[in-house]
């Protein structure tokens, strides 16, 4: 081969024939199906019309069972956040869950979970965390409000029935969405176990919940908390999980407070500690629309009427919509009030700042500026009046100083009025004009103008006052310093660079007189300005600069200054540069100075009622400060004063006013929207009309004029229509274009997913669905205080609810831990009658319930105690009491309680006082069927009677009845001996007094019983005991205990029942009963067959004497004889009785010997056979060799 290597000889691939025409078509999406069925139709042939059906059927039912009855749906455009209840057995690790979702998803750390949880999650979603302790009442409560429950189980330890009785609680109450979240798997150390334990409880899992639900496994845990990339993972699917409306919470609003005020006087709890409380409870408001007044009841507590509701601004507000991927820190927000986040809250008449020390401390660096000054409001130790009247200003450098008086002098028209704010709860300086302003403020009002007339009058004032300060000062303006010590020795006074308080300035001499002017420059022109940050921009400049000190005149200090700058006496050396250096340092001043009314109120409300403050520059260096009459401020308008020109633009270049000109009415509009044919349209619609200010009447073109203007203006256009046919022409046929490629894309869409025909189904979805559109849009434009009034308070919304006579125990036992919801009531749901129950005896509870024993009922949003009647409806109808639950099959339940709407399921459980076994809890389940008294309960109830005088079949009985007159009630009835014998009341007698006549099937003996068999109707006890655990101490919330069943109470007090005689055991005796002799007529005897014939024998009698054997007696020599034969009969049977037990020995012995021999004979043989085969197959192979060698040598 001389070294070279043969190339293999490369594929042709075919161009033609049928092989490459499939390639082709499979390359172009074509499908070849058509083609196999027309070549070979038997194989798509139907093979088994048997199997063809059950496929299809099982299509059918998986398609069927996707299906759910469709709701409307009806939740807001900003929905309320997304509860979410962490459950699960004591230390499973369900706090430590909560704070890594936290702090996945708002990159906080949270310490102590108390209560509700609020984070903003994502650009339209939010969510509440509430952990679930280990208390049947709080997993009664979270699992009626939860729309997702993340079911922690220790996967070391296995499931605990607090996890199963959760489950069962969730079937009756509306069943949430559920995932489980296994724990502790770091405690295996063989994966082998590891796998067969997560499979093993997968699938226990999706027995009780469904098949498929979603387990998650964290896997183990690193300093204290969970991997960061599963819990990254939970969180993703919580972030887009979709949930079902359940039907008790779309029908009922409630709310999961997470902040609870006291409102109660003050004075009334001084004299009365134990007075009933006004408390405010805070929340969003989920499920349906809550009206002003309306009935709640609280779990735990009991029923109360609403005093007020108002909504409040969103504490956690969802972000601006806008187009971005993720959310920036501002918008991550995080609001827990029972756990201490979220420092600054609001009330309707109160504002609440929360700033704990060590936050403080720990947070002094980063925000220094922000929490200093709120420490200063909050540790201020002299009034307002008194530092405004020590205060001194100088407006320039070295100019006098002016106090109070000087100021007064010059704003003699302005007077201050101190008024107390009942609505904001607060002193406000209210400002009094005189007769001259308070005219000219008039007439400006009238013509909607915000500026007075007596700006220039203020103008004058400014200016004189300018003037006499330089006056005055004799020296003209120098540049401030920063001044933190004195460069000379003997100066020992310390300017602070940013004063903690009004105090430090006060105490800082002279020298901080002229720094006084920055201590007003908390105002609310920031407010708004910050709030548009908070919403959107992500803007953090106010963050993170520092305060920088200013001049007095709001001049930044320079560093490149000298002091021969500073000592220069230009009269006009000030006034250089003087706009633009005031405009900088104005805007660092706004960005560095921190914003007190952000801080105490979070973000600017709109304010109707109240005067607001508007800043007017005036020559560049003052403010002037007027009350904005007009309007009142809109809580997402733009801050004038931190308005900056934006210079970026070229309005000289072409392109520049090219990209706005089409804004304009003269620019290119789309066809149909120019102003001329817009005007062309309104003449056409409206006609004539007339100007009401000039008077002037304006006539519409009539049909012809319009027609012949029409026709003018067609003309003139001819020419440019001409001129722009073509390119109609092109934009038409462009268009036409992406027309028919999108109705191709839809009809492509339209074949592949649509069954072709709609089903009732789905056109009852389409309509559910349009009615959710009308309903948002009906109040879509209405702002919020009018659509209150109408429809109530939506859900989404941040409430305050307003309750008076709440119990005291509520407020001073009152534990974040345990959940507070208030659910709305409806219209009857605020009454107690009757209801008709189905129920059944849960399969794993142990015991059965007996009637008349209290129970334990979770019905809506109650929890109370009753005493219910179990009866089962018989085939006739008759509703039959039964001392005990049936097993193992429902029966119907009468009970005294709420009215509660038909359909609603309920739980029953025997205690709710901790875990004192550990047996399942759940009693029983069920749901409400009727809510009246329509059911008769009866029960059987047997009188007794007895026969004291007998007539054939006629009798006379005693002891049943007491009067004639019950007697005659019971005519006609039914009656039954012990024996079987029917029988009927016929009449009563006259003596005595009870007793009647009777006719029966038989005659009666005079031992026989006569009993009656009637029912007689139950009242249903009315008992309805609400569970108050709320109102008892923080260690017993968990230890409640009700109305005790008659066994627990003999239990307690050690009462031993005693017993029935009549039901005791004993031992029966009966007297021998002498029955008559057996009579057979002598007609009846003939009839018989002789073998029943009674046979005619004498019976046998004593033998007569003479016919006796005489006794013999016999002699002594006889004696002796007969007693040596039985000596020697004797000795004879011993011998024999020897001879044949050594006869049967050696008979024995025989046996055993000749069995042995056998079997040493079976054993030879077998061993000769065993030889002889062998000797049979060695001659066999010898031969077959011999044969096959003979073979060979023949080949």
């Amino acid at each position: 081969m001389d070294g070279k290597v043969k190339k293999p000889r490369p594929h042709q691939q075919r161009h033609s024939g049928p092989k490459a025409e499939r390639k082709k078509l499979r390359k172009q999406g074509a499908s070849t199906e058509e083609d196999e069925r027309k070549r070979n139709p038997k194989a798509f042939a139907v093979q088994s019309a048997v199997r063809m059906a059950k496929t299809f059927h099982r299509s059918q039912d998986i398609k069927a069972k996707k299906h759910h009855i469709p709701l409307v749906d009806r939740t807001p455009l900003e929905p309320p956040p997304v509860m979410i209840v962490v459950m699960g057995p004591p230390k499973v690790g369900k706090s430590t869950l909560i704070r890594c979702l936290i702090k996945n998803f708002t990159r906080q750390k949270l310490g102590d979970i108390c209560g509700p949880v609020t984070i903003v999650s994502g650009k339209k979603r939010r969510l509440t965390f509430m952990e679930c302790n280990n208390d049947i009442n709080t997993m009664i409560d979270l699992a009626k409000v939860a729309d997702l429950v993340l079911m922690l189980i220790d996967a070391s330890f296995g499931f605990e029935m607090e996890t199963f009785e959760f489950l069962n609680i969730c079937q009756v109450h509306g069943f949430p969405r559920i995932m489980g979240v296994l724990t502790h798997l770091d405690a295996f150390k063989n994966n082998k176990a590891l796998r067969k334990t997560k499979k093993t409880m997968k699938h226990r899992f999706w027995t009780e919940v469904y098949q498929g639900a979603k387990l998650f496994y964290l896997s183990g845990m690193v300093y204290g908390e969970y991997q960061t990339q599963e819990v990254k993972n939970l969180g993703r699917f919580i972030s887009v999980m979709k949930f079902r409306p359940l039907v008790w919470q779309t029908s009922h609003p409630y709310i999961l407070a997470d902040r609870i005020e006291d409102l109660t006087d003050p004075e009334t709890l001084r004299t009365d500690p134990k007075c009933d409380r006004t408390v405010s409870l805070y929340g969003y408001l989920r499920g349906s629309y809550l009206k002003n007044k309306c009935q709640v009841h609280i779990p735990g507590v009991g029923d109360f009427q609403v005093a007020d509701v108002n909504f409040l601004p969103d504490p956690c507000p969802l972000p601006d919509a806008q187009k971005k991927r993720a959310l920036n820190e501002r918008e991550r927000l995080l609001y827990a009030p029972m756990a201490g986040v979220g420092g600054v809250v609001y009330d309707k008449d109160a504002v609440y700042i929360d700033l704990p020390a060590n936050h403080v401390n720990k947070l002094q660096e980063e925000v220094r500026p922000t929490t200093e000054l709120v420490q200063s409001l909050i540790d201020t130790h002299a009034t307002l009046d008194a530092k405004m009247a020590a205060s001194k200003v100088s407006l320039f450098s070295g100019s006098a100083t002016l106090d109070s008086n000087n100021i007064d002098e010059l704003n003699a028209g302005h007077q201050e009025e101190l008024v107390w704010d009942e609505k904001t709860q607060r002193r406000r300086r209210k400002v009094v004009f005189n007769v001259a302003e308070e005219e000219g403020g008039a007439s400006d009002e009238e013509d909607g103008d915000e500026e007075g007339d007596d700006e220039d009058s203020c103008d004058e004032n400014i200016s004189a006052f300018i003037k006499d300060a330089r006056r005055k000062s004799g020296n003209s303006p120098l540049k401030k310093q920063r001044l933190e010590a004195s460069q000379e020795g003997d100066v020992t006074a310390e300017v602070p660079v940013f004063a903690d308080s009004e105090d430090d300035l006060e105490m800082g001499g002279d020298q901080v007189e002229d720094r006084t002017a920055d201590s007003g420059h908390s105002s609310a022109e920031n407010d708004e300005d910050d709030d548009d940050d908070d919403d959107g921009d992500g803007d953090d400049e106010d963050d993170e600069e520092g305060s920088e000190e200013l001049d007095d005149g709001g001049v930044q200090p320079s560093d490149n200054g000298s002091e021969d700058e500073g000592e220069e006496t230009g009269a006009l050396r000030w006034k250089e540069g003087l706009l633009q250096k005031a405009s900088d340092a104005f805007h660092r001043q706004q960005e560095a100075a921190p914003n007190l009314r952000k801080l105490v109120y979070g973000s600017v409300v709109e304010e109707k009622d109240e005067e607001e403050e508007e800043d007017e520059e005036l020559g560049g260096l003052f403010t002037v400060s007027r009350p904005q009459k007009s309007k009142a401020n809109q809580s997402n308008a733009l801050d004038c004063s931190r308005f900056r020109l934006n210079t970026s633009h070229n309005w000289d270049d072409e392109e520049t006013l090219n990209s706005i000109r089409d804004c304009f009415v003269t620019g290119k509009w789309d066809e149909g929207q120019d102003a001329a044919t817009l005007l062309k349209e309104d003449e056409e619609m409206y006609g004539d009309f007339e100007d009401l200010e000039t008077g002037e009447v304006h006539k519409g073109q009539t049909q012809e004029e319009t027609e012949q203007n029409s026709e003018d203006e067609d003309d003139d256009d001819d020419k440019e229509g001409e001129n722009n046919q073509l390119k109609v022409d092109d934009d038409e046929a462009q268009k036409n274009k992406r027309m028919e490629k999108k109705r191709r894309l839809k009809e492509r869409f339209n074949a592949e997913y649509d069954d072709g025909d709609a089903t009732y189904f789905d056109d009852l979805k389409d309509e559910m669905h349009k009615q959710a559109e009308l309903n948002r849009a009906e109040f879509m434009d209405v702002d919020d205080e009018t659509r209150v009034q109408y429809e109530g308070y939506r859900p989404g919304m941040y409430v305050r609810i307003e309750i008076s006579s709440l119990p005291c125990e509520f407020v001073t036992n009152f534990d974040p831990h345990y959940p507070i919801i208030l659910g709305g009531l409806g219209s009857s749901e605020g009454t107690v009658g009757y209801l008709q129950m189905r129920l059944k005896k849960h399969r794993w509870y142990q015991r059965i319930l007996k009637t008349r024993d209290p129970l334990i009922l979770s019905l809506g949003w109650r929890r109370f105690q009753t005493i219910p009647l179990y009866h089962i409806e018989d085939h006739n109808g008759r509703h039959r009491l039964l001392k005990y639950t049936p097993q193992h099959m429902h029966c119907g339940a009468s009970i005294w309680g709420p009215i509660t709407p038909q359909g609603t399921g309920f739980l029953a459980l025997q205690s709710v006082a901790g875990v004192k076994q550990a047996n399942f809890r759940i009693a029983a389940t069920g749901v409400v069927l009727d809510l009246d008294k329509s059911v008769t309960v009866v029960k059987k109830l047997k009188l007794i009677g007895y026969p004291y005088k007998i007539f054939k079949n006629t009798c006379f009985i005693k002891g049943m009845f007491n009067t004639v007159l019950e007697v005659a009630k019971f005519e006609g009835a039914s009656l039954r001996t012990v024996s079987g014998v029917r029988g009927q009341i016929k009449k009563a007698l006259s003596n005595p007094p009870g007793s009647y006549r009777a006719t029966f099937e038989d005659r009666l003996l005079m031992s026989d019983i006569v009993f009656l068999r009637s029912w007689f109707p139950v009242s249903v006890p009315q008992l309805y005991n609400p569970i108050t655990s709320l109102l008892l101490p923080v260690s017993q919330k968990d230890n409640w205990s009700g109305m005790r069943t008659l066994g627990q109470l003999k239990h307690d007090l050690g009462i031993r029942n005693k017993p029935n005689t009549d039901s005791l055991y004993k031992p029966i005796v009966r007297a021998p009963r002498q029955f008559n002799r057996l009579h057979i007529p002598k007609e009846l005897q003939k009839a018989l067959p002789f073998k029943s014939k009674p046979k005619l024998h004498q019976a046998k009698g004593k033998t007569p004497r003479d016919l006796q054997r005489p006794s013999v007696i016999r002699e002594p020599h006889e004696r002796k004889v007969a007693a040596l034969l039985r000596a020697l009969s004797t000795v004879h049977n011993y011998k024999t009785q020897k001879v044949r037990t050594a006869q049967r020995a050696k008979h024995k012995e025989f046996l055993q010997r000749k069995e042995r021999d056998e079997t040493e004979k079976l054993k030879r043989q077998r061993e000769i056979r065993k030889n002889l085969y062998r000797a049979m197959g060695q001659k066999e192979q010898k031969k077959q060799r011999s044969s096959l060698k003979g073979a060979s040598q023949d080949d």
